[in-house]
């Protein structure tokens, strides 16, 4: 009998109302904590009926594992860090998503992170957060790139819309979604455009603009741009007067956000869109069909940018993803026009 209960954990009791421990289910299985500890952290490790009773106890106790705990023995807390710019902002609603959906799928939590547009703030939040998690995933970054570096040199990092060398990175294609509005407001007779500049130092407002200057030059339009500016919904409000004093009759915001801002303003002061001015935004944001007139934007995959971020990361570690990042286009996810009211024929002079 006494060789039966050899190794079993010893007794301990457990004050009522606290969380069960690991020496709790060793008790109820009758087996020692660290085959407890292996059979939930590493499964396939032990005799399959020992891990099926164990399993069991746990599940009787309601039993979780710490993600701390785990990481003691195998180096990982099968945690991720997603850091955000602005979680009120809809553009990180499908980010979210997507990453999470990829997080879920291979036993991995997403911890999300808002700087609140503040660099700063980021790079606080990056480093109490960075010994947690196995690696982390900048969303909207407003981070310098030396610091971005710094981080990928000490934490597994990836990094969305922007591209800096040396570190993961998913981008999208911008010339595909940015050729069809320059076509389709060319059609509309537009032949002078405004570029509403997002905010200071942002990698991928200047990526949009040098595409639209490239093919606006192609076709023969003028273009001007406008900024920095806040990507938010007061901040496109703010640039209405910017937007009446210009020549251009087509507005191409940097978002949806600042388009659905000016819109606003617009309709605040009974000007007419798109009889006075036609309106992009990009991203195709939740809600962005909402509006009145429902907004022209180019869309970005912004699920499928989150999801190959965390399967990017998970690559980055080790981990063994159910699919690859590697199913990313060479030259970034593309992009594509959604024509909504919010775009129609250039005012007559």
């Amino acid at each position: 009998m006494a060789a039966d209960n050899a190794g079993a954990a010893p007794v301990r009791r457990r004050r009522a109302g606290s969380a069960p421990t690991i020496y709790d289910v060793a008790r109820l299985a009758g087996v020692n904590p660290s085959t407890v500890s292996r059979a939930l952290s590493q499964p396939g490790r032990i005799n399959v009926n020992t891990e099926a009773k164990i399993h069991a106890a746990a599940k009787e106790l309601k039993y979780r594992l710490n993600p701390m705990a785990r990481a003691l023995p195998t180096g990982r807390t099968n945690t991720l860090g997603l850091l955000i710019a602005d979680i009120t902002n809809p553009v990180i609603f499908g980010i979210v998503r997507g990453a999470e959906k990829a997080a879920t799928a291979n036993g991995y939590t997403l911890v999300v992170s808002e700087s609140q547009e503040s660099g700063e703030v980021e790079a606080r939040s990056a480093q109490r957060i960075q010994p947690a998690v196995d690696a982390l995933i900048l969303g909207t970054s407003r981070l310098a790139d030396p610091q971005i570096v710094a981080l990928a040199e000490a934490k597994p990092l990836v990094v969305l819309n922007r591209t800096i060398p040396g570190v993961a990175s998913i981008t999208p294609d911008l010339e595909p979604g940015v050729d069809q509005a320059l076509a389709h407001l060319e059609m509309l007779g537009h032949r002078t455009l405004l570029f509403l500049d997002g905010p200071k130092g942002s990698w991928i407002s200047g990526r949009r603009w040098d595409a639209l200057q490239k093919g606006a030059l192609a076709r023969g339009m003028s273009i001007a741009s406008a900024g920095p500016n806040q990507p938010t919904l007061d901040g496109g409000h703010a640039t209405l007067s910017r937007v009446i004093a210009s020549p251009a009759t087509a507005i191409i915001a940097y978002n949806d956000l600042m388009a659905i801002g000016l819109l606003r303003a617009a309709g605040e002061q009974g000007i007419s869109v798109p009889g006075r001015f036609s309106i992009v935004g990009f991203d195709d944001s939740f809600g962005s069909d909402f509006t009145s007139p429902p907004l022209t934007t180019v869309r970005s995959p912004l699920a499928e940018a989150g999801e190959l971020a965390v399967l990017r990361a998970l690559e980055l570690v080790g981990a063994d993803a159910g699919a690859s990042a590697e199913t990313a286009p060479e030259h970034g996810l593309e992009t594509e026009l959604i024509i909504r009211g919010s775009t129609g024929p250039a005012r007559q002079s």
